[in-house]
């Protein structure tokens, strides 16, 4: 990743965080559980894809919060993309809750 990939992600995460902008925005699926001790979110992918690198953001009624996937799995198996149908694990920095609408940040 370049560094100037790396400035441009950090400048977005301050923006969408301080309500800057908004993004256009495509669902791309629901949480179905969460692991606390681990941080890690289950997404069921209704829609599209999901890739290492893409912004997605967490709304549901009290979760609301936009944040890059860093790492991501398939049955406990690293994966850089994963499309309609998977079940994904990602590891997030704040609680989500069942039911919660997972969003894709696109351009």
């Amino acid at each position: 990743m370049t560094d100037q990939k790396i400035a441009d992600i950090e400048t977005l995460k301050i923006l969408l965080t301080n309500g800057g902008f908004t993004m256009p925005e495509e669902e791309v699926g629901v949480i179905v559980k969460f692991f606390a001790k681990p941080g890690v979110a289950a997404i069921d992918i209704t829609k599209g894809t999901i890739k290492r690198g893409d912004i997605l953001k967490y709304k549901g009624h009290t979760t609301d919060f936009t944040e890059e996937v860093k790492s991501m799995e398939i049955d406990n198996q690293p994966v850089d993309e994963a499309k309609v149908g998977d079940m994904i694990g990602v590891k997030v920095g704040e609680r989500v809750r069942e039911k919660d609408i997972v969003y894709k940040v696109v351009d």
